[in-house]
């Protein structure tokens, strides 16, 4: 079944939980088709039931974005079913916390194949696509913390910035074509991804930063879709924070300290 000629396709990674779940929704309320990746299938199957009870089309695909093999498939199966392609949404990551020296060298490893790599081979996977028909969109949900690091974040900040220089590299490569490349900074966000962050640091935390709901964070993206922007600050006051760090990143230096993760007992 191909996909309405007026409406965008677009695979969503890391669509399971959190703000891939929430942007997937919003995208099918507006009449978008989505392809889901996830490694979930009870998830996946659970949220595009969610998207088909709505009216919206849905195809929930199980995948692993560290791994090459899956990525193609997943664009491959995406365009079998819909026709086509439009926006690869990598959203796909987890966090980790912990003091530099004290992050485990397979630690930073696991971060990095999920959060950069990932991004990098779902990226990888999608542009011939878009290359071919000289049309597509590329956005990237980094973190404010990929634009200005802070306490305790270095691994997670690490992986963020990595994806913001591919992202910047791929959006000077393609420029004058059809392709558009966006990244998207998000400040803290109500999901599960502090729960995650738990139990892959050993221990929880809490912060006293500003925070947003996943849902912010989708409408920002639908628009960013409806009308292709470099960069999306959901959260717009997070822009101060880039600006001021690119002035004074001393004065930044003691500023993040209110907001570095603490431990909790």
């Amino acid at each position: 079944m191909s996909a309405p000629t007026n409406q965008p396709v677009i695979a969503i990674t890391g669509a399971s939980s959190g703000i891939g779940r929430a942007t997937a929704l919003r995208l099918a309320r507006d009449g978008a088709s989505v392809a889901l990746c996830a490694r979930r299938r009870d998830r996946l199957d659970q949220l595009a039931q969610e998207i088909i009870a709505i009216g919206g089309s849905a195809l929930p695909i199980v995948a692993d974005v560290t791994h090459e093999a899956e990525m193609n498939m997943f664009v491959a199966q995406t365009v079998a079913r819909f026709g086509r392609l439009d926006v690869m949404l990598c959203n796909a990551g987890f966090g980790l916390y912990g003091a530099i020296d004290a992050i485990l060298p397979a630690q930073m490893q696991r971060v990095l194949d999920v959060n950069y790599f990932g991004t990098y081979l779902a990226v990888r996977a999608a542009l011939p696509l878009f290359r071919q028909q000289n049309s597509g969109h590329v956005i990237v949900v980094s973190s404010i913390v990929g634009r200005r690091g802070v306490p305790y974040m270095g691994a997670y900040a690490a992986t963020k910035f990595a994806q913001v220089g591919l992202a910047e590299c791929l959006r000077a490569e393609v420029h004058g074509t059809g392709i558009h490349v966006t990244v998207v900074y998000p400040v803290s966000t109500e999901t599960e991804f502090f729960g995650v962050m738990t139990a892959a640091s050993g221990f929880r935390t809490e912060s006293k930063g500003p925070r947003q709901s996943a849902e912010v964070v989708a409408d920002a993206i639908a628009a960013a879709i409806r009308r292709p922007v470099p960069e999306v600050f959901p959260y717009r006051k997070a822009r101060g924070l880039v600006l001021l760090n690119a002035i004074a990143p001393g004065f930044c230096d003691r500023l993040v300290q209110k907001w570095g993760r603490k431990p909790v007992a």
